[in-house]
């Protein structure tokens, strides 16, 4: 079953293309094989408070959040006449360099400026292959098998959760054999195969054929029709008249006329270029003040920015106090991403006729729950329950990321029916950067708060108040769910 649906994918979008598409999504999700690595890099090596290393993190993530600049570079700047090859291939060195670079030169890994702007620059590679691929995915389906839409986007997603599985996994049992800068060079593997791949993508060119290209028939003929034979003339010695003056004027005139209209069409070009980065820009902003997308995309940044992201900080707990390994924690996201998966199915099955302001409470409801199971867990009472504390970081993993697929299977849903026809692209990218956006605001709101309340790799004293505030600020965004439509729900045929 499986094989002949590959084989029916196969034969409608190319071996190449599955190939490309499955490798980029397999390697967006094997990123935790080598950002767990980081992770202990911050803690371990460069000694950094938990404060700090969530505010470097914050820092390298944010190039996730203008991924529409990207976009709308590749859709009105064609490079050599290509929208998405040449940026792929960009995008991919952007995310292999960083990489080896780490691997090679211990200085820079060792150095908090350097690792945080190469980590920046990895995460802006990522990004932009994901933009890319997204639109590529988007290109192929309009212009080969529509039917197929789910079907690459199921794909898609597969690949992801194989990557993620697969990488914490492997991160884990990497982190207690080999050293970090090993694990760095090992993981460059996976961008440079990706690199060599972009050699097999096919993209027909987008733009007018060279202008320059102009010392030829097309040009003779206009100087030929435009020499005009004298009165009296017999025929054929106008005709010889004209070949001779012709042959005269192309060896004085075609170079030249060829320099003035290559220059003009360069010019053209240009300003058809910035018409059109000009008229995507304006068409954001026009679609972005309709209240229907403003209200409910306002409501999904607040509540992220509303709750202090503490995860750096319960990472160090679990490390420095609890003395849970790098294998045991690879473990536990892998269950994670199974509960990611159930959480999906669940959604699909019995939340997707529920209205969306009510499965988004119930989603804050369950995040405020698992902030509890944190509080149990560094209070202790846990341990007084005869609870394990390893039990409890595997529920509370598994439940989390079930819950907060929740949250995002409504944000694509209503993403999806308020994109106007025409910038559909453009328009989620922008969504999904203002949840990035909101996430990385969240993150530096954490790391100030842990900062203020004197959390450090030796101190947790104080790491209960943070976890309180967070619980607490789990369930302002409810206050503001009326910014969400009343009738929408999550049946994407629903009109709103």
């Amino acid at each position: 079953m499986a094989i002949r649906w590959m084989r029916r994918m196969g034969g409608s979008f190319g071996a190449s293309f599955l190939w490309i598409v499955s490798l980029i999504y397999f390697t967006q999700g094997f990123r935790s094989f080598v950002w767990t690595a980081v992770s202990y890099q911050m803690k371990d090596i460069l000694k950094l408070s938990p404060s700090s290393s969530q505010f470097m993190f914050s820092i390298a993530f944010f190039p996730w959040s203008i991924k529409p600049a990207y976009g709308i570079l590749s859709d009105c700047i064609p490079i050599n006449g290509c929208k998405r090859k040449p940026y792929l291939v960009i995008a991919t060195v952007l995310s292999l360099i960083p990489w080896p670079v780490l691997g090679l030169i211990s200085s820079l890994m060792n150095s908090h400026n350097f690792l945080t702007a190469l980590l920046t620059m990895q995460n802006l590679g990522s990004a932009m292959a994901d933009v890319v691929i997204d639109a590529m995915i988007a290109e192929a389906v309009r212009s080969e098998r529509a039917e197929f839409a789910g079907d690459l986007q199921s794909l898609s997603w597969l690949m992801m959760a194989v990557g993620g599985i697969c990488g914490n996994l492997l991160g884990g049992y990497a982190l207690s054999s080999f050293r970090i800068c090993s694990i760095f060079l090992l993981f460059s593997i996976l961008p440079g195969i990706q690199l060599l791949s972009c050699a097999f993508i096919k993209e027909a060119s987008s733009e007018y054929p060279d202008i320059g290209d102009l010392k030829n028939s097309n040009l003779q003929e206009r100087l030929y029709s435009s020499t005009i034979s004298p009165v009296g003339a017999s025929k054929s010695e106008a005709l010889r008249r004209r070949k001779k003056e012709r042959n005269h004027d192309c060896s004085k005139l075609s170079y030249r006329e060829a320099e003035d209209v290559k220059e003009k069409g360069s010019l053209a070009l240009s300003l058809r270029r910035f018409q059109s980065m000009r008229s995507a820009i304006y068409s954001l902003y026009d679609a972005f003040k309709n209240p229907l997308i403003l209200r409910p995309m306002a409501w999904f940044f607040f509540s992220h920015v509303a709750v202090p992201n503490l995860s750096t900080v319960m990472f160090y707990y679990q490390t420095q106090v609890l003395h849970l390994g790098a294998s045991f924690l690879g473990a536990s996201r892998v269950i994670g991403w199974f509960g990611l998966m159930i959480g999906t199915y669940i959604y699909n099955q019995y939340l997707k006729r529920m209205k969306l302001q009510r499965i988004l409470m119930l989603a804050h409801v369950g995040l405020g729950a698992v902030n509890f199971l944190d509080i149990v867990l560094v209070s202790g009472l846990n341990t007084r329950l005869s609870i394990p504390d390893k039990y409890m970081v595997l529920g509370g993993s598994a439940v989390a990321d079930a819950i907060n697929q929740f949250k995002l299977m409504p944000f694509l849903i209503l993403s999806g029916q308020l994109c106007p026809p025409g910038i559909e692209g453009t328009l989620f990218a922008l969504f999904m950067s203002i949840n990035n956006l909101g996430s990385s605001v969240g993150s530096f709101y954490g790391a100030a708060l842990a900062s203020v309340l004197g959390i450090s790799t030796n101190s947790f004293r104080n790491i209960l108040y943070g976890l309180l505030i967070q619980l607490f600020s789990t369930f302002i965004p409810i206050g503001l769910l009326f910014l969400i439509p009343k009738e929408a729900t999550g049946l994407a045929s629903e009109k709103l």
